[in-house]
């Protein structure tokens, strides 16, 4: 190793522990206890501090010359660069002052991912008490956060409050010895377990639920009145929020498209799909009608789930599927399995990494609150993005890399990891993974949603459209009914830009796909181009495509 390359690792690595500082609850999910009793810093000096050190590792990367450094030397550089001026850029938008948020927020998600988090040892076992001190510290500043944001003209939108005080609502009545924070991982043998738990209740009754109650009555006292009303939820409408707007709309597609590049496009792949709709829909449901076809798929009982067992089942068998096929596809695969498990909260499906230590597998999970929510048709197109060969495949596959700096394995790039999602979709289709015209259409149905989201989302937030306009765009184009249309919507407003990263990253991995093939022409190899996609972690799209290029030249 040069001395370049061993400077650009020490730099990944340094990165690398500053980033578990960020984000000590994923560190924490991922295997790394040494930041246990740490919870996400909301503070407005935290977040100044975060984007100060960020910077300077940009500075760090930018000295450091490309001349000496090997191909993955030069890949790890060019990642930091985008990531840490990524923080720069996002840290800086401040949007804690105005981010309430039902659909991931704290208050959503604390009780799905606390029981997740592993308890090895005893001394992490201590740790989780000064953790729960660290989640009330966070709603006391979070609160502070949002009286910065009155102060500026910068406040959520008036759903996103209500429904958010509804949940700390339901936190707040519920008995302290059924809290949530309470449902703890296993613990080890030499851990007294009751006496843990008690010590827990004590700081949840003495310290979280009081500031939980805080951050209730600023949310409902000072926020409510002067929430954004359902005709101003995009960022459009806050002081700079055009510009907030263009950053998000950079960083979670890794383009210079505008939004309203971006809009266009959505409109061209919804028409595209309306004519894939007319020619699959005979075979399906006995019609080429459009609108007959999204009301049959949105409607009809028998196209529908009854039992959340029966949709854990049906995933199950669509990944044992996939696992079968995957030697003719992917040259890598991961060593780490993936398992499926029912939950009630949290988005309709999602996906937990490996830990680190190996001491857990990948799980992708199935939201069964709804069961009759959840389409026949859908069951497979979400598992082999969820599972395999999407989610799972990119992200264990990166985390066993050898050679590579841990900062590389564990990377965010939504772009590239939601396009690789989407892109394993259409191309389970191609692998002859679909068992019907059904699950078929239930592809399609799943593209017209992220076709919608480029429309819908720069519509909100770049061109002024109201929330019930986006509701009413997401109804005549897909099958979404009503509720889930809107729980959509919802989202989109509340993660501004993130819904984006979908579809774009499919397009631009097909167009990185099609520049090889037309490169290589008959050389080509679909294992060796799936492979060089993968084999070095997440990427920004540019940067994938010129690494593809020097690889499948």
């Amino acid at each position: 190793m040069t001395a370049h390359n061993s400077d650009i690792a020490q730099l990944a690595d340094d990165y690398q522990q500053f980033r578990y500082r960020l984000m000590p609850t994923w560190a924490h999910m991922s295997g790394e206890y040494a930041v246990a009793g740490s919870y996400t810093d909301v503070s407005a000096a935290g977040e100044a501090a975060a984007v100060e050190e960020a910077r300077a590792f940009v500075a760090r990367a930018e000295a450091l010359s490309e001349d000496e450094l090997d191909e993955q030397g030069r890949l790890s550089r060019a990642m930091l660069l985008w990531d840490a001026s990524s923080e720069v850029a996002v840290g800086e938008l401040r949007s804690a002052e105005y981010g309430a948020d039902p659909i991931f927020g704290a208050q959503a998600s604390l009780g799905m991912y606390l029981p997740k988090l592993g308890i090895p040892t005893p001394e992490v076992a201590e740790a989780m008490v000064d953790k729960l001190r660290g989640i009330g510290t966070y709603f006391i500043d979070l609160a502070d956060r949002h009286r910065d944001g009155i102060a500026t003209g910068r406040t959520p939108a008036a759903f996103a409050v209500a429904d958010t005080i509804q949940q700390l609502d339901e936190w707040l009545t519920s008995p302290v010895a059924e809290d949530r924070l309470l449902n703890i991982a296993a613990t080890p043998d030499s851990v007294d377990r009751p006496a843990l738990i008690a010590r827990l209740q004590q700081v949840v009754e003495d310290v979280v639920r009081p500031a939980v109650a805080t951050y209730r009555a600023v949310l409902h006292d000072d926020v409510m009145p002067m929430a954004r009303d359902d005709d101003k939820v995009g960022l459009m409408h806050l002081p700079g929020g055009e510009e907030a707007y263009a950053t998000l709309t950079r960083y979670y597609t890794t383009t210079d498209l505008t939004p309203e590049e971006i809009h266009q496009i959505g409109l061209e792949q919804v028409a595209e799909l309306a004519r894939q709709y007319a020619e699959l829909g005979p075979a399906v449901v006995g019609t080429s009608d459009v609108p007959t076809i999204l009301a049959a798929l949105r409607d009809d009982p028998a196209l529908h789930h009854t039992s959340g067992d029966d949709i854990v089942d049906a995933s199950i068998a669509a990944m044992a599927k996939a696992r079968g096929a995957m030697g003719d596809w992917f040259g890598r695969l991961p060593q780490s399995d993936c398992e499926v498990e029912p939950t009630t909260s949290g988005a309709i499906a999602y996906y937990f990494r490996p830990a680190m230590d190996g001491s857990r597998g990948g799980i992708f999970f199935m939201n069964v609150s709804d069961p009759e929510g959840w389409g026949r048709y859908e069951i497979e197109s979400t598992s082999y993005h969820e599972g395999i060969p999407g989610h799972h495949l990119q992200i264990a596959i990166a985390q066993e890399l050898e050679g590579l700096p841990d900062f590389r394995k564990t990377a965010f790039v939504t772009a590239y990891s939601e396009g690789w999602g989407l892109y394993t979709e259409r191309l389970a289709d191609e692998m002859g993974l679909y068992g019907s015209p059904l699950d078929r259409m239930g592809m399609l149905a799943a593209d017209s949603m992220r076709a919608c989201r480029l429309v819908v989302d720069t519509g909100m937030h770049a061109m002024g459209w109201s929330r019930q306009q986006a509701i009413d765009y997401l109804l005549a184009n897909s099958e979404k009914s009503v509720g889930h249309a809107t729980a959509e919507i919802d989202r989109y407003a509340v993660t501004p830009g993130q819904a984006l990263s979908y579809m774009i990253g499919r397009l631009e991995i097909l167009r990185i796909r099609e520049a090889a093939q037309q490169r290589q022409g008959d050389r080509f190899d679909i294992k060796a181009f799936h492979d060089a996609v993968l084999d070095s972690g997440a990427l920004p799209l540019s940067v994938l495509a010129d690494h593809v290029a020097r690889r499948l030249a």
